[in-house]
């Protein structure tokens, strides 16, 4: 056992002394201007894993400089380099999984089971824009008044301000980078300081893949207004893509909108998870787990509030309450872990207060409810049963492994419970009736469904939400429309208005 450990921690030490820890401005790993510096923790233990450069304002506007030098020709690069660089890059990624899961694991403190998963969903990204590079379709078209001829192109919106959550630290990432690359453009990207190292080592595979200096510019900091601030203000930026809470992306938009700056904002979530009478009990719990325990419930598409019907809501919430209960927490590297830490002290204590203040108002917690001791972050996974529908709980994002169930007596209260929100981003359904999904889908406000699945991300897909919830999407075919313009140009139709026939082919 001595011996395991030892080489767990030589290969740790080995793979975080691989990481750049620097600012990537064009295309070279520098220092902060001011020499400034932040630590980044384990938060299994509390730990320093490393200290890394820490960006000012004038290190942001030097990225920016490097990524407006380098956008007029990054946009009149072929389509197909930039998809074979986007492939080399899957490649890259894929061929060093075990590594971007295990710096994953320490940074963020997922297990490493999911960690790999989360390399397979990051890289697919990377793969599916590689495709869509060279399928960014215009149109031509004669106008219908048969006067002119339509020519529409898609054209690079320009440089681009990343900000990516600490949730996902390479998926979110690689969301964001592979479709602009794709479409052409440069930008600077500023991972969150939680958990920044994900993405540097990212940065310097992208560069290794082939990536010309300056497209990505990468610039950790401990100050995020210190780097969002400046850029925003910049005539230079033309989009804004950031993925995190409801209100910096309020405090963001409103921001970007002096200088009408693109956007793509993936906020805040609060999910219901719909169980109805006729659906099949085991799979919605196998489900449930899926949509609530994914990265210990610390993701925006995360299962918030069960809605259960309630002649199966003893069952459900029995059966669930089991499952959440058998799980094991640990640090992540532990191979028996299946639940890691939260991302900090705080957030635990938030959502601890949660579930006091359910359980104060008439819930019960039928498994969990309270801190692990212990070192690092760690909570609970909870099911609480009979929360009221007033409860704070059920109107917030948690973030957390803990489930709050309540329960409705038919389809419309389902439907109208499930919409009790200023969120729309992720909702899943669990029933063996097709019709009733096409009539709640029509009827529930939310960007995406999950119909008897848990689980419904995917690189293919539009991932995006509604009102608070966001604007734009990442993913699927809209994914690289996020970072184009469209250019219209009008043309004179020679054969308009006259008498000569048309040539034929």
């Amino acid at each position: 056992m001595a011996e395991t450990t030892t080489l767990t921690i030589d290969r740790e030490t080995s793979l975080l002394a691989s990481v750049p820890t620097g600012l990537l401005i064009n295309g070279e790993w520098v220092e902060a201007c001011d020499g400034g510096t932040f630590d980044v923790h384990d938060p299994a233990t509390g730990s320093v894993l490393t200290t890394l450069a820490s960006a000012t304002s004038e290190d942001a506007i030097a990225a920016l400089d490097a990524a407006d030098r380098a956008q007029a020709s990054w946009a009149r690069t072929a389509p197909r380099v930039r998809s074979e660089i986007l492939r080399r890059a899957f490649d890259l990624v894929t061929a060093r999984a075990e590594d971007f899961a295990l710096l994953m694991t320490l940074e963020m403190g997922k297990p490493l089971a999911e960690a790999r998963g989360e390399v397979a969903y990051g890289a697919e990204f990377l793969r599916w824009f590689a495709e869509e590079t060279v399928r960014d379709y215009g149109r031509y078209l004669t106008t219908p008044e048969g006067k002119n001829k339509i020519l529409v192109q898609h054209k690079p919106v320009g440089p681009c301000l990343l900000i990516t959550p600490w949730n996902f630290p390479l998926a979110m990432v690689t969301r964001k980078v592979a479709p602009a690359v794709a479409a052409g453009c440069t930008m600077v990207l500023k991972p969150a300081k939680l958990t920044p190292l994900t993405a540097q080592y990212f940065a310097q595979t992208m560069l290794e893949a082939g990536l010309p200096a300056g497209v990505l510019n990468v610039v950790a900091s401990s100050s995020a207004a210190g780097i969002s601030g400046p850029l925003l203000k910049d005539s230079r930026l033309r989009k804004v893509s950031f993925t995190g809470s409801t209100p910096v992306g309020k405090r963001l938009m409103a921001d970007a909108a002096q200088n009408v700056l693109r956007t793509s904002m993936e906020l805040g979530g609060n999910a219901p998870f719909i169980v109805f009478e006729d659906a099949d009990l085991d799979a919605a719990v196998e489900g449930a787990m899926a949509a609530k325990m994914r990265n210990m419930g610390e993701a925006c598409t995360a299962a918030n509030r069960f809605l259960v019907h309630e002649s199966v809501a003893q069952e459900f919430t029995r059966k669930f309450a089991a499952a959440m209960g058998a799980l094991t927490t640990g640090r992540g590297t532990d191979p028996d872990s299946q639940v890691g830490p939260l991302i900090d002290g705080s957030v635990r204590d938030d959502i601890h207060a949660l579930v006091t203040a359910a359980v104060d108002a008439g819930a019960v917690a039928v498994t969990g409810g309270a801190p692990e001791n212990g070192p690092g972050y760690f909570y609970q996974p909870t099911v609480l049963a009979d929360v009221p529908n007033g409860a704070a709980i059920l109107g917030q994002e948690i973030f957390g492994p803990v489930a709050p169930v309540t329960t409705f007596s038919t389809e419309a209260e389902a439907i109208k419970l499930a919409n009790a929100s200023e969120y729309g981003l992720a909702s899943y359904l669990y029933s063996k009736d097709f019709n009733r999904l096409l009539r709640v889908a029509e009827q529930i406000e939310f960007g995406m469904v999950g119909f008897n699945a848990g689980v419904i991300s995917n690189a293919a897909a539009p991932f995006g939400g509604v009102k608070q919830s966001g604007l734009g999407r990442e993913g699927g075919s809209e994914g690289i429309a996020e970072y184009t313009t469209t250019q219209y140009i009008g043309i004179a139709d020679p054969y308009a208005n006259t008498h000569t026939p048309r040539p034929r082919s």
